[in-house]
């Protein structure tokens, strides 16, 4: 029988006198031909076709999937504020919901007449490191806007831009009584989705009982507790230090409200 040797490239054969179809097994020969062919598949780095196959398929279901995660997350998003879209469609929408979060705080201004005065003793130490314009920042809920003035007949002009403190009740500073923002859930359609989500309510359903909300304050920062949370049409405890609140849904009278008690560092 004939010796086959297979070399990079090559196949060669020692059958003695006589040549391979004659003296050797032919069979044998097509068999090592075919390992032959299989061996110079291989790509420089050594890599066999098959498995270079399967690669490239894995790539392309991997792309595939990109894209329709892509697309899904698109979707999502899309329909997170389609609610907004439509009902500020509709006429003077964006105004009649900023008259819903104004009439809470109107009718809150008539109950809180017994509300009791807070203790001032405390104050945080004054920093001048910290920002001059005043904020609130909700880590739990990606919130960290500045804090907008505005009377309660001018109550638009705050809402517009995002948190609103109501003007009749208390500041950080001066605590005869709770301090109430407010800001609309779904904003408008000229905030950009970043906009929304760091300057709008949207996420403070995610504040929870324990989370903390920070306040600068004329360079002084504040910390709250949140203690307490219900929904309604108005406010059920004026002894919070702070009172946040915001729409449920679009056009609905029940609002979101969380409650929360100064810190003394």
């Amino acid at each position: 029988m004939g010796e086959f040797r297979l070399q990079r490239g090559r196949v060669v054969c020692r059958a003695g006198r006589l040549p391979v179809p004659c003296g050797a097994d032919f069979g044998l020969q097509l068999k090592l031909m075919d390992i032959y062919h299989s061996y110079s598949a291989e790509d420089a780095a050594g890599t066999p076709s098959h498995f270079k196959n399967k690669q490239h398929r894995l790539s392309g279901i991997l792309v595939k999937l990109s894209k329709i995660l892509a697309l899904s997350g698109a979707l999502l998003v899309i329909l997170s504020f389609l609610p907004s879209l439509w009902y500020s469609i509709k006429s003077n929408g964006g105004f009649k919901i900023s008259e819903l979060i104004m009439l809470t705080a109107k009718k809150s201004v008539k109950e809180s007449t017994s509300v009791v005065p807070k203790e001032l003793d405390y104050q945080p130490r004054y920093d001048p490191k910290l920002p001059n314009e005043n904020r609130v920042k909700i880590t739990s809920a990606g919130i960290d806007t500045p804090i907008r003035e505005a009377t309660i007949d001018n109550f638009e002009t705050a809402l517009k831009k995002g948190v609103w403190r109501v003007s009749d009740f208390g500041t950080p500073y001066s605590r005869e009584k709770p301090i109430i923002l407010a800001a609309h859930r779904y904003g408008y359609l000229a905030w950009s989705i970043p906009y929304r989500l760091r300057n709008s309510f949207y996420n403070l359903p995610k504040l929870k009982v324990g989370d903390t909300v920070e306040i600068i304050w004329r360079q002084r920062k504040y910390v709250y507790e949140v203690y307490a949370e219900s929904e309604g049409d108005e406010i059920t405890d004026f002894s919070a230090s702070l009172i946040l609140y915001t729409c449920e849904a679009l056009n609905s009278p029940v609002r979101i409200f969380k409650y929360a008690k100064l810190i003394k560092g």
